[in-house]
């Protein structure tokens, strides 16, 4: 268990240093001056426009820049942004909580329709089976920003059960109310593949020998499933329900977006197009630290849930 979780984290450093050093190269590659927005299309002197750039350290060479701003990104401080003029930490922090409470209701409703829909594919072959296969394969092939589409021109346009895009609700069940369709929206791609998934692993644990040996014996059929086939399928289940999670974080920007919800996939869209360097950086590098915490916390959770699976043999696949 040491060695391992010492591997882990050790590749989970390596992982963000390389991270860090791909994100800061790319974003300063990118075309155009973040001082051309900062002045807003107003003409400037040279003296004007050196004092910008001292100011945000953009008159540093790119190692100098990139040294200054991973020892500050170590200690909290992700420097100072250029479209809100204000630190990048506290604009983060402002906006975290309505993407984390998004990323978890979609969380939610991944779990209980794609499980649910992949394990009653799976115990009812036939029509069921084949209605499961053919909606989780749109749901699948049909990106957020359609569902965004759909959803509101239906739910909340044609049949007013939700509201639109935008609006300021203030308790936790009014903005849950007005997540509830961005929420469906994320959801829906990542439910069809856990769907299939768990079909698949269920299908799988199905055709094993000792579940025949348990049904032959007489074992009700609940008690086969619950013991013997959904316990053992709850591997891959996890594994990829997992990578999904993470997966939810990086696909917030097109459904904030859509949506017009304040939180961090907004801000980054807002960011990309403004050159606001700092906020890029942050929010990349703190979405891929996610990514990698969850695919650790999941190499840990399996072996717990499938005592087969060894800490050992997890992680060398």
């Amino acid at each position: 268990m040491t060695r391992f979780l010492t591997g882990r984290l050790l590749g989970l450093v390596a992982v963000l240093f390389v991270t860090s050093l791909v994100v800061f190269g790319s974003v300063h590659l990118a075309p155009g001056d973040p001082v051309s927005f900062l002045l807003h299309g107003r003409p400037a002197t040279p003296d004007a426009v050196a004092a910008l750039r001292a100011q945000y350290h953009l008159d540093d060479p790119l190692p100098v820049q990139y040294v200054k701003w991973l020892g500050s990104a170590l200690q909290g401080d992700f420097g100072r942004s250029t479209q809100y003029h204000q630190d990048v930490s506290s604009l983060i922090g402002s906006r975290m909580a309505g993407t984390l409470l998004l990323i978890g209701y979609s969380a939610l409703l991944v779990v209980l329709l794609g499980v649910a829909a992949g394990i009653g594919a799976a115990l009812r072959p036939g029509l069921f089976d084949r209605a499961v296969l053919i909606a989780t394969g749109v749901a699948t092939a049909t990106p957020a920003f359609v569902s965004a589409i759909v959803l509101v021109s239906v739910f909340s346009v044609r049949l007013g059960w939700f509201p639109g895009p935008g609006g300021t609700p203030t308790g936790l069940g009014e903005r849950l109310y007005h997540l509830t369709l961005p929420a469906l929206a994320l959801a829906l791609t990542f439910a069809g593949l856990l769907a299939r998934v768990t079909r698949s692993a269920m299908l799988d644990e199905l055709g094993r020998e000792h579940v025949e040996v348990a049904r032959a014996r007489g074992v009700a059929a609940r008690t086969v499933v619950r013991r013997h086939v959904l316990r053992n399928a709850l591997g891959p289940v996890v594994t990829v329900g997992g990578t999904m999670l993470a997966g939810l974080l990086i696909s917030t920007s097109i459904v904030e977006t859509a949506f017009n919800v304040p939180g961090l996939g907004s801000l980054l869209v807002q960011s990309v197009t403004a050159k606001d360097f700092a906020v890029v950086q942050a929010i990349t590098l703190l979405s891929v630290a996610a990514f990698a915490v969850v695919n650790v916390v999941v190499d840990l959770l399996v072996p717990l849930i499938d005592p087969r699976l060894s800490l050992r043999g997890e992680g060398s696949s």
